[in-house]
């Protein structure tokens, strides 16, 4: 099956962030055997505009970059490129897209124009922001665009969204807190960072406890190391988390409340709390107006809560109507291990969904 052979095609050459020229290579050969116009808005990133001579537009979004990750699955298409995996599923994602553009090429006719991009840097910067700022999507007349990600743990086979949150806004947290070591037996001489530490954590979950259960948001640190020895006061703690919700005054919010929460420590100890939060990207917000077209001319599953985990997708919905998809994979590794891989008869059923989609959606 042609969709197979692209995704162990793909899979064999995983390239990184937005240096992608073998990549790019396979899909543009592929691209330029069908009745459509193949072209780069920028660097890493390829287009396939398929004009049925419509006023609008409607889009797909496949990204196409891997990870930095030595594969281990054992398989006979493993990549050939040391300490680089396609580990999170973007090599079904193009084969996905790849067949939904051979079966456009055979139609003769569709309510709008098809735009499918392959986007690079989806796992590093954020390759999605960069794409909108070229005017393609204005160029191209586009109204829409959807985008799907394989899922594992989502019933094998099954698409599935939801209305408005569908994956978070998240930001790294990292927090260092200095102090002044001093022996125990005269720890009045000192100022204890590892103390210091502890009140900021407490605080920190507290401040993430008391808000609303309705609210979707996390506030998680999986990193706390502080002091050398046992007999000292430690005079250095240093933590890393990562903060996760959906709106943005929720987001934030918090983040401003962990600001407060260290100058309150450093007033308490007398420690220097110093915390460094990234912008990140934002949630993955499914507009209602949007879904509801989309309920309107095709079936899938609703999902009861969102993911807390994040996708650069978004930056698409800052700036035109846009709606994602989960696409099961069943009882599979996770995502982004080295061992990740699936049934990869399961990918017929996102190009279906993708083409009932481009024939239906009004």
């Amino acid at each position: 099956m042609k969709i197979i052979d692209d995704r162990r095609a793909l899979h064999r050459i995983p390239e990184l962030d937005r240096n992608l020229p073998q990549t790019l290579d396979y899909l543009r050969q592929s691209l330029e055997e069908l009745n459509c116009r193949v072209f780069s808005p920028m660097e890493g990133a390829l287009c396939a505009y398929f004009d049925f001579g419509c006023p609008q537009t409607i889009a797909f979004r496949s990204d196409a970059d891997a990870l930095p990750i030595q594969e281990r699955t054992g398989l006979d298409f493993a990549s050939a490129h040391p300490g680089r995996m396609h580990a999170c599923g973007h090599d079904g994602h193009m084969a996905i897209a790849l067949e939904l553009a051979r079966r456009l090429s055979t139609k003769k006719s569709l309510p709008h124009n098809v735009l499918i991009v392959f986007q690079p840097a989806e796992e590093t910067t954020g390759g999605a922001r960069d794409l909108c700022q070229t005017g393609v999507f204005a160029d191209c007349r586009v109204q829409a665009i959807f985008g799907l990600h394989l899922w594992p743990g989502l019933p094998e086979g099954v698409i599935a969204s939801r209305k408005e949150e569908l994956m978070a806004r998240s930001c790294e947290v990292k927090v260092d807190v200095f102090g002044r070591s001093a022996h125990i037996a005269r720890a009045e001489e000192g100022l204890d960072a590892l103390y210091a530490g502890v009140q900021f954590y407490s605080r920190a979950m507290e401040m993430e406890a008391a808000m609303p259960s309705q609210v979707f948001r996390l506030l998680k640190f999986g990193k706390f190391e502080s002091g050398r020895v046992c007999n000292a006061l430690s005079a250095h703690t240093h933590m890393e988390g990562s903060l996760r919700a959906f709106q943005d005054e929720v987001f934030f919010g918090m983040r401003r409340e962990l600001l407060s929460i260290a100058q309150a420590v450093e007033a308490e100890t007398g420690c220097t709390v110093q915390v460094d939060m990234n912008d990140g990207y934002p949630a993955v917000m499914n507009p209602a107006d949007l879904y509801d077209r989309v309920r309107r001319a095709a079936d899938f599953l609703e999902l009861s809560k969102p993911a807390m985990t994040t996708e650069d997708f978004s930056w698409y919905q800052r700036s035109l109507p846009g709606m994602f998809f989960f696409l099961g994979l069943g009882d599979t590794p996770a995502l982004h291990a080295d061992n990740f891989n699936f049934n990869e008869s399961i990918l017929t059923k996102g190009a279906d969904f993708f083409e009932v989609l481009a024939e239906k959606f009004q």
